[in-house]
């Protein structure tokens, strides 16, 4: 019997596809799912008449999705609605999501309508998700951090979590709002999340690492009385004392130490003490320091000998050398052994203090115990038998060193050589001296400078030439050596003749140079020596392998202003421009005071100016003359005096180049009056004598003068009867 037919709708419902053999058709209400770390919905594009007559368009609207799991901004397509630039390499390590999110925060570098897009394109934003974001690499603007962190929490159903609230905080700190990050327990507790110890233990971490101690105790004391939240381990204590003890606050310390001792089942430990002990050092309490180490051995434990060698390296660093001996002792009382580090760091100490007796002792005592001594030990010891005077007490050092196995270093011979050419024993230092050539180290500028002074000073100049001389067979830079040993010299006064005669003989022998000539003409100007630093000057413009330099030209300047021809320092000024070249500070100070003396009050007036425009800081009585000079615009002399007023406060002398700006300024936007008006007050005011009111007075009337003929020499030439002048000049020449 042949089956029965079947209804039209039953053969459609055969072949309609299901779970069971692939994808049904998406629509609207049944998405498809893809798998991966989130899902993805795709639905067809259906009209409304499309559904409802269950006809497919012929042509399907494009929709743009992103497909989050495949996501990576390197490879996206330009032509692509959704194509990102690339991110650096420290976000590969961030999750796809992640990655997306500071993308597009990075593109729009704030927060906007185009950044909320990218952000309702995901699905869900989880807590961990937040945290991820803002603990990225480099770290997100206070401004996009916090808006994004608000934006997550406003989702439906979510609800951040103490990792999202730590890295706020972490951000916060990180861009310096360290208040703003102290306001997230408070933010925590509105939101119901309580705060906790690990909030407290990372903001400590932030304000200990940032070294802001006061911050760091208002915030403890906050977490504690506000929020109730205390440490429950003595390790978070231990940070918090550790912190303000580094930074110095050992009373804030101690406040928080005493709520150690009375928190119930929390107690202090050897780190506790130590911390503590180490705080104690710095502010040089000894008594309670000894005090604290007796509570700690009876309490806790006995120090080690790593505490006490930390005590006494801070106790000798601070220059409390008794301080030292002190917890020296309470180590041998307790039975400690002392290392080979606790020796050096109070040898080392003692020695730097002067105290060379009780430094010998203990480096013997090193010796009888069988410690392998550093090379620092015998150098502490050589530098301060040296610095005290007793040199061969060094050299015997040195001694047992080398017979120790050990090699000494350039720093020790150049001590001794220096301590004995001190002691004026130069054939001693001359072999310590041979000693380092034939070991083949090279010797620096420390080394053959005291053996240089020491010729020089002992007209012994036959060995100073030979000694120059081997200098120069070494391969040394003899020219800077001798640079450097002339500038040394003339540190101490009286030995200017003395260097000018060595520097006779080396220059016979090529050891010349422009810096050797720029020393000595610099000493001989201090010395008031203006004509021998000048005839050094013309002897170095004759050389022809050596050229003056721009500071030969501002020593020079000064020199020839303060001798008092200035209209010769013009001129090498000029030439320092025309190289452009810029003078020093000095040779602008005594170039314009010598036009000032001439009464060459315009030019100096210019000179100031290109001071001030090419230096970086220039004299502030130039910087005066400039508002002394807008003082007079006003046409008042009480603005005058009120900026003279306020130069004599600040400690500031009154000038040539100021009296000479007051007559400058009246004379080209007042009167004569007014410039006299200041001159007679700064005489009533005893800052003006008598003698230098008569000069001033005179190059008050004189620059008027001149003023006034060069506004009519401008009218002439404006009217063109520059012709007519000269005429007339010649018919008085000829009457």
């Amino acid at each position: 019997m042949p089956p029965a037919p079947r209804p039209p709708g039953a053969v459609a419902a055969v072949r309609k596809p299901y779970f069971y053999y692939g994808h049904r058709r998406p629509s609207q209400n049944r998405p498809v799912v893809f798998g991966g770390l989130f899902t993805n919905r795709k639905s067809l594009p259906f009209s409304a008449a499309d559904r409802l007559s269950g006809d497919r368009p012929s042509k399907p609207r494009s929709h743009p999705t992103i497909d989050f799991r495949n996501w990576d901004p390197d490879l996206s397509s330009p032509s692509s609605s959704s194509s990102l630039p690339s991110l650096p390499d420290s976000d590969r390590r961030l999750s796809p999501l992640a990655r997306f999110i500071c993308d597009s925060f990075r593109r729009h570098h704030r927060w906007c309508p185009a950044v909320l897009t990218e952000l309702n394109k995901l699905r869900r934003v989880t807590p961990d998700l937040v945290a991820e974001v803002l603990k990225s690499r480099p770290l997100l603007p206070p401004s996009l951090s916090t808006r994004f962190f608000h934006w997550a929490g406003r989702q439906k159903g979510f609800s951040h979590t103490f990792a999202s609230y730590n890295a706020l905080a972490y951000t916060l700190s990180a861009a310096g709002l360290f208040r703003a990050a102290d306001q997230v327990p408070e933010l925590m507790l509105a939101q119901g999340k309580p705060p906790s110890e690990k909030q407290l233990e990372i903001l400590v971490r932030f304000h200990a690492d940032a070294r802001r101690p006061l911050r760091l105790f208002h915030m403890y004391r906050k977490m504690r009385t506000r929020f109730g939240v205390s440490p429950r381990r003595t390790f978070l204590y231990n940070r918090i004392i550790d912190a303000l003890v580094s930074c110095g606050r050992l009373d804030l310390a101690l406040e928080v130490y005493d709520d150690l001792r009375s928190d119930d089942g929390l107690k202090e430990d050897a780190v506790t003490f130590t911390i503590i002990c180490k705080g104690f050092c710095r502010a040089g309490r000894i008594d309670e320091l000894v005090d604290l180490i007796g509570r700690m051995r009876s309490e806790v434990c006995r120090p080690d000998v790593f505490a006490y060698t930390a005590m006494v390296k801070i106790l000798i660093s601070e220059g409390n050398v008794d301080g030292g001996l002190r917890v020296w002792d309470e180590m041998v009382k307790d039975g400690v052994e002392a290392d080979v580090m606790a020796y050096s760091t109070l040898i080392a100490g003692l020695c730097k203090a002067g105290r060379m007796e009780k430094g010998k002792e203990l480096f013997k005592e090193m010796k009888k115990k069988g410690f392998l001594i550093e090379r620092a030990v015998y150098g502490a010891l050589v530098e301060g038998f040296v610095d005290g005077g007793q040199v061969e007490s060094g050299a015997q050092i040195l001694k047992e060193m080398v017979d120790d196995g050990y090699r000494a270093d350039l720093g020790i011979y150049d001590l001794l050589i220096k301590g004995f050419c001190a002691d004026g024993k130069v054939d001693k230092a001359l072999k310590i001296f041979q000693i380092v050539i034939m070991e083949g180290i090279e010797p620096e500028f420390s080394t053959v400078l005291p053996l240089l002074i020491t010729y020089a000073d002992g007209h012994q100049m036959d060995m100073f030439y030979q000694f120059v001389d081997r200098i120069n067979e070494l391969g040394l830079p003899v020219t800077d050596h001798l640079s450097s040993f002339f500038t040394a010299y003339l540190v101490k006064g009286g030995r200017e003749m003395k260097a000018l005669k060595v520097f006779e003989v080396l220059k016979s022998k090529g050891y010349c140079s422009v810096a050797i000539y720029n020393i000595l003409i610099d000493a001989l100007h201090k010395v008031k020596e203006v004509k021998k630093a000048l005839l050094l000057f013309e002897e170095l413009n004759d050389t022809e392998h050596l050229k003056p330099d721009s500071c030969t030209y501002s020593l020079v300047i000064t020199c020839m202003a303060e001798d008092g021809d200035a209209r010769e320092a013009c001129s090498y000024f000029n030439r320092m421009k025309e190289n452009s070249w810029t003078p020093s500070v000095a040779a602008y100070n005594s170039l314009v005071r010598g036009l000032c003396m001439m009464g060459e009050i315009n030019a100096a007036m210019t000179l100031v100016k290109d001071c001030l425009g090419n230096v970086t800081s220039g004299p502030m009585e130039f910087k005066y003359s400039l508002r002394v000079l807008d003082a007079c615009r006003s046409c008042k002399p009480e603005k005058v005096i009120e900026v003279l007023n306020e130069m004599v406060e600040q400690g500031y002398p009154l000038e040539d180049i100021i009296y000479c700006t007051v007559i400058h300024g009246f004379c080209k936007y007042a009167s004569l009056g007014e410039a006299r008006k200041v001159l007679e007050f700064m005489k009533k005011s005893k800052r003006l004598t008598e003698a230098n009111f008569i000069f001033y007075e005179e190059m008050l009337n004189e620059h008027l003068k001149k003023e006034t003929a060069g506004l009519v020499i401008s009218g002439l030439k404006f009217f063109g009867l520059e012709k007519k002048l000269k005429w007339t000049t010649s018919l008085d020449d000829i009457s």
